[in-house]
């Protein structure tokens, strides 16, 4: 993995035991010895943990007029939030109408847009902006120059309150603030569904904000969290996962995103093409996947009605909330399939039964 970049804390996770893997060209850690999955994500549920999550885009869109610039590309309505607000979006492709990412855009000011895509993708949403963005208006790859740590858990506030940082403003708010002196953005957003914050602080300052929340943290039961937990809290909760539940071959309509889409808005990219699907109505649509049993749904595995073959899993894991198995999975609308349906997947051959449900799997406490 010498070609993959590093977060500025990668020092730190190698102190910790940390396992890595790669994620959109960066070696982020997976897990950490001493505990492992399972405890990252029960302590994330149950109290606080807190995740480098630095591999993730950043970019900037500055210039008289960004705000309106960017609605006019992306799929949500920025004319929906006021300055001081996050709104999560799509940045769908104009010729087919599927997801080339989806991001999170911070409205600073009408002339200033922050924008948070994920790691795979940043430099393709940055370069589909800057190739649209008129004269007085730029767009700025920001990738390398902050980190970004997510706090998140039930005791998430108390640890940043703790360290002085504003903790009280309202779900996909932002508020600028400080730790131990080092200037941050405090996000109340994240992909957990839990109470929690995503702080974004320039690269160099990083190691010192992550020390100050794990070493203050100590007897909330804080702990750190690796990319590996992240997957099993935002598949609980039936959160997307780029490359995977949305694509440029899977839309919004058939990923259930339509209500991150401004459908009123007169422009934004794939426009026509999502107005047209959603009027005729998907060929297919994204359910959650159940196990009756013992049975693991993994991304790629066929499910089936009988001898019919009526989807695929799109991400699937164990359960460490509901001691069970879980899934996302694309199932053909033709088959007529609802919530409480029984269906079997093919796991290595064996079939698993399994319950079509709508997630959440577990309830949200994001608010």
């Amino acid at each position: 993995m010498t070609d993959l970049k590093h977060s500025p804390l990668h020092d730190r996770h190698r102190a910790l035991g940390a396992k890595f893997a790669a994620f959109g060209g960066w070696e982020m850690p997976l897990e950490y010895a001493g505990g492992g999955v399972l405890a990252e994500h029960n302590a994330v549920r149950n109290a606080v943990g807190v995740f480098d999550v630095s591999h993730l885009g950043k970019a900037t869109v500055r210039g008289a007029g960004a705000v309106e610039f960017v609605n006019s590309c992306l799929a949500g309505d920025l004319d929906k939030i006021t300055a001081g607000q996050a709104q999560y979006t799509l940045c769908c492709d104009d010729a087919t109408g599927g997801v080339v990412d989806d991001l999170i855009a911070y409205r600073f000011a009408d002339d200033d847009v922050f924008l948070i895509p994920n790691a795979a993708n940043t430099a393709e949403v940055v370069r589909r902006l800057a190739a649209a963005a008129p004269d007085g208006i730029e767009v700025t790859n920001r990738h390398e120059d902050y980190a970004i740590i997510a706090v998140q858990g039930p005791m998430s506030a108390d640890l940043l309150a703790r360290l002085g940082a504003p903790t009280r403003h309202g779900y996909m708010s932002f508020e600028r603030g400080t730790i131990g002196g080092r200037p941050l953005v405090v996000c109340r957003t994240g992909y957990t569904g839990e109470h929690g914050y995503e702080l974004v602080v320039e690269a160099h300052y990083a190691g010192a904000v992550w020390d100050a929340l794990v070493e203050e943290g100590a007897d909330l039961a804080v702990r750190p969290a690796g990319l590996a937990a992240r997957d099993t809290l935002r598949t609980e909760m039936g959160y997307p996962l780029h490359g995977q539940d949305l694509s440029l071959q899977i839309s919004p309509v058939q990923a259930r995103a339509g209500w991150a889409v401004g459908w009123k808005k007169p422009a934004f990219w794939g426009r026509d093409k999502l107005l047209a699907e959603k009027e005729a109505g998907p060929a297919r649509r994204l359910w959650g996947l159940s196990a009756a049993g013992k049975g693991i749904p993994r991304p790629g595995m066929a499910v089936y009605v009988g001898e019919q073959q009526v989807g695929v899993v799109t991400s699937g894991t164990f359960s460490p909330t509901l001691k069970r198995g879980i899934g996302l999975a694309l199932l053909d609308t033709a088959a007529g399939l609802d919530s409480g349906a029984e269906v079997e997947v093919d796991v290595r051959g064996r079939r698993a039964p399994m319950k079509v449900v709508k997630p959440p799997f577990v309830p949200s406490s994001v608010k």
